[in-house]
């Protein structure tokens, strides 16, 4: 049996295949024999058990050939993101929306019911939320990276309803700290006000620093994915959605750490210097979440981002 993981040359993707093989035999986990990355570059891990498909998602024929009946789940995290899907719609949806699609159909017609997993975002809820926000919320994006992915969202949930897949939606927060150099997204910011830093490099605080954001680890991240892999899926109810343990930091805080681990010259680093058309995107999301359904789930997040930079700093060197 194979599994599917698409992004899987992505930082997100390759730590996501590692962990599988680590959790590789553990019950309730779908059984595979191999994993397949379906990804524009190679995948990273080296491993016997991994197979590494150069192509684009939303080619249909390409993916037709890729799941089949021997497919027992795909994740999906492949993804334009944000500010680029913002500045260049027709690829924004010609992934997010007809790459999804794609899969999803893939598993309609020739698959068995697999597990699919869709990672989702903060930027499906939008403005006008209340304080905490639940998973029930109502979704109203306010950019075109979070109408694809609330579009996905439905897909997802109505391929689950009539039982083609069975579905389950993470939505992640802001992923901080991502390693590598800063990205399209528009929270690229929240990882290179930090990771810069560590590294000796000037960065740029494109948010006011006293906006408040939900961030996760990326291992916190990872291990709910996994986690979500493993759950009975009639737990979920008839709302396959789960917002995804975080913590809520402002980047003044983030600074005020990175300040008290390395001295002022560390934060000296920084510009603040807030971009309208980025803090537009970002503090439409909203930045406090009741999570008690993910936690009675069996999800877990971080303590605080002490603890963030911590396991950031300890896997750098």
């Amino acid at each position: 049996m194979d599994i599917i993981v698409t992004g899987g040359a992505g930082f997100l993707g390759e730590r996501l295949i590692r962990a599988l093989l680590d959790a590789r035999g553990t019950a309730g986990l779908p059984v595979f024999d191999r994993i397949v990355s379906l990804d524009l570059a190679p995948c990273p891990v080296d491993d016997p058990a991994v197979t590494s498909k150069v192509g684009n998602i939303n080619d249909a024929t390409l993916v037709g050939r890729i799941i089949g009946k021997d497919t027992a789940a795909v994740f999906h995290l492949a993804a334009v993101v944000s500010s680029q899907a913002e500045a260049e719609f027709e690829t924004g949806m010609g992934v997010n929306l007809d790459g999804t699609r794609a899969l999803l159909e893939a598993c309609r017609t020739g698959a068995n019911g697999p597990f699919f997993f869709f990672s989702s975002s903060l930027a499906v809820f939008g403005a006008d939320c209340p304080d905490v926000v639940t998973d029930a919320q109502v979704l109203r994006p306010r950019s075109s990276y979070g109408t694809q992915k609330a579009l996905g969202e439905l897909l997802v949930a109505d391929y689950a309803r009539r039982g083609f897949v069975r579905g389950v939606v993470g939505r992640l927060p802001t992923v901080v700290i991502r390693p590598g150099k800063p990205n399209a997204a528009a929270s690229s910011f929240a990882s290179s006000i930090l990771r810069e830093p560590i590294a000796g490099q000037p960065a740029t605080c494109a948010v006011a620093e006293d906006l408040a954001l939900w961030i996760s680890s990326p291992d916190a991240v990872i291990r709910n994915i996994v986690a979500l892999a493993g759950i009975d899926h009639a737990a979920l109810g008839t709302n396959v959605a789960v917002n995804l343990p975080g913590i809520t930091v402002t980047p003044r805080q983030m600074l005020d750490e990175l300040g008290a681990r390395f001295g002022a010259e560390a934060v000296a680093r920084v510009t603040i210097a807030p971009d309208p058309a980025i803090e537009a995107i970002v503090a439409s999301w909203p930045a406090h979440f009741d999570v008690a359904r993910a936690r009675a789930l069996g999800l877990t997040g971080d303590e605080d981002i002490g603890e963030i930079v911590s396991n950031y700093v300890a896997a750098t060197g």
